[in-house]
């Protein structure tokens, strides 16, 4: 790994710790300069301004995690009888794959969450004019299942459905991890559990 691939890195993994801790508006340069023990200079070549930065930390996140969430899509509705369980798995999974990982997956999971939470305009932009296509493509394969749900709900439930899970992932969430059980189990029950919530939510009359 050379030199200029690991400043980038390592600015993007303690912008997403302190943004985690600290909130956007609460985390200044300086803080993230000082923790990835680089200078004002080389945050600025890299990324240009704190705003870039931020949507950096997401990109470099959510890219993958789309990537994984439509390929599982995909494969779902490839199935013989797609299942509207099928489908939210697919959007499930790959969050908590990502949420449960070691390598900071739960601090971004936090920094997800406070982009709910912080009115941030041009956060929000950036993420519905590059991530929107996500829950478009669920919408669509769920409506294809649901065709008598109305349009509007459906995004409504969606909505409801990606905050609730944003929020179950950040480390905030009430249900921890029982002693005795490993891990990956807890988080395949996560996993049920919110699988069998969603649906519900969805088929609500």
């Amino acid at each position: 790994m050379h030199a200029h691939f690991s400043t980038k890195e390592r600015i993007l993994t303690a912008a997403e710790e302190l943004f985690a801790r600290h909130g956007f508006a609460g985390a200044s340069l300086r803080q993230v300069t000082a923790a990835a023990n680089v200078n004002l200079a080389a945050v600025n070549y890299h990324f240009g301004s704190k705003d870039n930065l931020i949507n950096e930390v997401f990109r470099r996140r959510l890219d993958e995690l789309t990537e994984r969430r439509l390929a599982a899509l995909q494969a779902a509705r490839a199935g013989t009888h797609p299942t509207l369980e099928s489908l939210l798995e697919a959007f499930v999974l790959p969050a908590l794959n990502l949420a449960t990982d070691r390598l900071g997956g739960s601090a971004f999971m936090r920094v997800l969450a406070r982009a709910y939470a912080e009115h941030d305009q041009t956060l929000r932009k950036f993420l519905s004019d590059n991530y929107g296509h996500v829950l478009k493509a669920f919408a669509a394969a769920i409506h294809d299942l649901m065709p008598d749900l109305h349009k509007e709900s459906l995004y409504w439930r969606l909505d409801f459905i990606s905050g609730a899970l944003t929020y179950a992932m950040s480390d905030f969430g009430v249900v921890r991890r029982p002693p005795g059980r490993t891990d990956d189990e807890h988080r395949r029950q996560a996993a049920h559990e919110f699988v069998r919530f969603a649906c519900a939510g969805l088929r609500a009359p």
